[in-house]
């Protein structure tokens, strides 16, 4: 899906502008708690999350904040240093936002989830890019086989702003689902590319992150105050060791050694050297083990090949998940299970 914004900064520009207006003064004084939070050795760009901070973090521990599922949230995006920023040829900037998981576990079967949301709830999308009330966003997109990734280009002498919707909540992730479980972290995850000679966007020059739990309507608010309200039952010695609330949350830059660390596809641009065009090529411990209903006749050959099941690759040379919704592959799978099974227990074991 392609959403062409030629002229940003002038479509709804009343509802917007009177938003920032409203908000200018509060927004003065928070944008200098954050410089003066981020130190002068920070990247060029820093991205504003406009949700407020839970009060009941400990110092030590990295932010949290609360989301509503459906409602827009502003991503700020400031280039901190004009000045160093005319080494940078291109005009514009393109900034990737995605929804992943905060947890290890998760990020290592994110694809696996991810299908599993989008078969239950067909046609919805993860993450959506809220248009009338973006600021300086140039060209916004929105992948349809990414339903967790939007995309834009900024200018990087220009502030932007770009309003973002959830709609999956934490506990559509977990494990076990009777009620009352603690819903699954996310991350909040801004890539940023500039362009090359040939106009690609594949030179990575900056990544920031934080860590957000999305509820359903009107949940998050409860939540904080919740928190709130157990704090202030804390004596004083108590408090002293948990972190104030904000109301706007900072994206923290993720460094070259923390980079090297990720291993999911929705956080492959964590690595420095990697490009949004590169997404497909990494390999990935999850869906390696599992055909998905996405799965396309190629990934399926690839599954046989790597399994070894290379006699089979053949009769299923049209096999997609997606294909003969009628049942007719699926029941081809169900006649052949009894071969497939005995070559998996008579197969030769691998070499170490």
């Amino acid at each position: 899906m392609l959403f062409c914004h030629p002229q940003p900064e002038s479509y709804h520009q009343n509802s917007s502008s009177y938003i920032r207006e409203a908000l200018a003064p509060f927004l003065k004084n928070e944008e200098a708690r954050l410089r003066a939070e981020s130190g002068a050795k920070g990247g060029p760009f820093q991205y504003v999350l406009c949700a407020a901070t839970s009060p009941a973090v400990k110092q030590q521990e990295e932010t949290l904040s609360y989301l509503n599922q459906g409602q827009s949230y502003e991503i700020r995006m400031l280039n901190r240093k004009l000045m160093e920023y005319s080494v940078i040829s291109s005009k514009y900037v393109k900034s990737i936002v995605r929804i992943v998981f905060h947890d290890r576990r998760l990020q290592y079967m994110e694809h696996q989830q991810l299908e599993g949301w989008r078969w239950n709830r067909p046609g919805d999308r993860i993450l959506d890019i809220d248009i009338p009330l973006s600021v300086g966003v140039i060209e916004p997109r929105s992948d349809p086989l990414h339903l967790n990734t939007i995309e834009f280009l900024w200018d990087p002498l220009k502030n932007a702003s770009v309003f973002i919707q959830v709609n999956c909540i934490s506990t559509e992730f977990t494990p076990r689902k009777h009620g009352g479980e603690k819903g699954v972290p996310f991350r909040i995850q801004v890539d940023t590319f500039t362009s090359n000679d040939h106009g690609e966007y594949v030179e990575h020059v900056h990544s920031s992150s934080c860590q957000v739990k999305v509820f359903k309507p009107k949940g998050a608010d409860r939540k904080l105050k919740t928190d709130r309200e157990k704090m202030e039952k804390k004596t004083v010695q108590d408090r002293e060791k948990y972190q104030p609330s904000h109301d706007t949350t900072l994206l923290k830059e993720v460094r070259r050694a923390a980079r090297r660390g990720v291993t999911s596809l929705s956080s492959l641009c964590f690595y420095s050297d990697c490009s949004p065009h590169q997404q497909a090529e990494v390999f990935m411990p999850g869906c390696s083990d599992h055909l998905l209903p996405s799965s396309s006749p190629q990934d399926t050959q690839q599954w046989l090949h790597r399994h070894r099941f290379s006699p089979f690759s053949r009769l299923f040379s049209s096999f997609s998940g997606n294909t003969e919704k009628s049942g007719r592959t699926w029941r081809t799978v169900g006649v052949t299970s009894q071969p497939v099974s005995s070559a998996l227990q008579n197969r030769p074991a691998a070499a170490d």
